[in-house]
């Protein structure tokens, strides 16, 4: 299961810290804020809303379950003022759910979904929950309502919303069982609508080269099937690990599984990926694994849809592994064409670094945390995730560091930004839709927009926000970038738009 903060540390007073900007080779690293325990601790990931602002989830911290909280999900503006939306165990027996390893989506109905690895209404299995910007909170559903629990328990991965508006995600157990190292079952892939109409779809076995144990979310290919990762499992005769290395896999919205590839843990393959995958513009999927590979500290690597898989990159292979080691986070595929990526150790300090990689491997160290020494860590450590916003800039998570005063010699964790002066660009949400389908835009300082394009073709459109737009898809288009003419210039979105039939 996902590594998290050392939630039997305590923390203690509040202390945000100011902004600091460390510059090097055109770069701006910027602490953003320190949690503080009460506020949340251990934060996982960030997503962008349709304000502007960034949502996201602690592990642990929050107001309830005594001094180590249950968690949190809280909102923060890009200057990093911080505002707790909801802490979880707030309803009786903890029913709300406890303990999120995930961060949120924000979908198209303008809410956020996420999900808790415990809690719920069924022996603590976790839950889904919904939550609107202004922290109505509510419980979607409850994992283990059969006794085997074959529906699923403990999802520590996120959701996505795919292109036929439901969510699709993960449970790392439960399911029917499967082989003798899973006995709580091998893990589940599951839809589940926004009103909370539940549907299984996959129930890992860890047989017959399939893998078991998803940790991480699932993404949605051009084909419209999705593509994930186990982190165990798959073909044992060419793993090292008696319960598998992990494996790449294919499923479509209807449930039917195709493993792509079994990962080997030798010196050219990797081994157990946590994290999930990226797509790029091209349709090719990249991703990590925490250890195997040349130097047994992880690897990156890209594998086509059609599961043609190759190892671009070994960690720990420069001086005192200054490049990291044991990736655990999924990649960001930034508006450069490069790929951005953390760490939660190496780096040229040991408490792990940002780097940037390009699609062909070469890999170059962006920022190195702690400087001043573990466990002196003000900056952070552990950094779990990444996110490119919309105004080029990168923001990012530390697990732990941050206050001193918090959980010695540990820190409660902060949120960061980097700036490598990329330009700003458009997102849309949905990423994929039907012709006449209302389409959101996600962009910095729309305020006196001319135009929208979907690849050439105008379309109609109302500025809601600075920050938002809302469109249809027009007729006669079809797959492609989507343009928008500002006062400041012409704004791209930064994956192609693709059109459903």
């Amino acid at each position: 299961m996902m590594k998290v903060n050392r939630l039997t540390t305590s923390c203690g007073v509040f202390m945000l810290c100011a902004a600091t900007a460390i510059a090097a080779q055109a770069q701006t690293f910027t602490m953003l804020l320190n949690f503080d325990g009460p506020d949340g601790s251990a934060p996982i990931a960030l997503v962008q809303g349709v304000d502007g602002n960034f949502y996201g989830t602690t592990a642990g911290g929050g107001t309830n379950c005594g001094p180590y909280g249950c968690g949190t999900v809280f909102k923060i503006t890009p200057e990093g003022a911080l505002t707790t939306l909801y802490s979880f165990c707030s309803q009786p027996s903890c029913t709300d759910g406890i303990y999120p390893y995930a961060g949120l989506v924000q979908a198209t109905d303008g809410n956020f979904y996420g999900t808790t690895s415990q809690g719920g209404s069924n022996i603590h299995a976790g839950t889904v929950f919904k939550i609107t910007p202004a922290g109505n909170f509510t419980t979607v559903y409850s994992f283990c309502t059969q006794t085997d629990c074959s529906d699923g328990n403990s999802p520590t991965g996120g959701l996505i919303q795919g292109t036929d508006g439901s969510l699709y995600g993960t449970t790392f157990t439960g399911g029917t069982g499967g082989a003798q190292y899973c006995e709580s079952g091998c893990g589940t892939v599951f839809k589940i609508s926004p009103n909370g109409t539940f549907t299984s779809l996959h129930q890992f076995t860890g047989y017959s080269f399939e893998g078991s144990g998803p940790d991480a979310g699932l993404v949605q290919g051009k084909n419209g099937n999705f593509y994930g990762t186990t982190k165990y499992g798959g073909a044992y005769d060419q793993c090292p690990l008696g319960y598998g290395c992990g494996t790449v896999f294919e499923i479509t919205p209807s449930g039917r599984l195709t493993t792509l590839h079994s990962f080997a843990g030798h010196p050219g393959d990797g081994a157990t990926p946590y994290a999930g995958l990226v797509l790029t513009a091209d349709g090719t999927l990249f991703g990590t694994t925490s250890s195997g590979g040349a130097n047994d500290q992880g690897t990156a690597f890209k594998v086509t849809p059609a599961g043609d898989l190759q190892t671009i990159y070994n960690f720990c292979s420069q001086p005192n592994c200054s490049d990291g080691v044991m990736p655990e986070a999924a990649l960001v595929w930034a508006t450069d064409g490069n790929l951005y990526g953390v760490t939660p150790e190496g780096g040229a300090y040991g408490p792990g670094l940002i780097f940037k990689m390009t699609p062909a491997g070469t890999l170059t160290p962006l920022y190195s945390y702690c400087p001043q020494g573990y466990p002196q860590c003000p900056d952070g450590n552990f950094p779990l995730g990444l996110v490119q916003a919309t105004n080029g800039i990168f923001y990012g998570t530390t697990d732990e560091g941050g206050d001193l005063f918090c959980g010695p010699p540990y820190g409660c964790g902060t949120v960061f930004s980097l700036s490598v002066n990329l330009g700003s660009f458009v997102k849309t949400l949905p990423p994929a839709a039907k012709i006449g389908a209302e389409v959101g835009i996600l962009g910095t300082d729309l305020t006196g927009t001319s135009s929208v394009r979907f690849n050439g073709v105008a379309a109609q459109f109302t500025v809601k926000t600075p920050t938002l737009i809302l469109t249809r898809v027009p007729s006669r288009t079809t797959t492609g970038y989507v343009t928008v003419t500002t006062r400041s210039g012409v704004l791209k979105s930064n994956l192609p738009f693709l059109v459903i039939p």
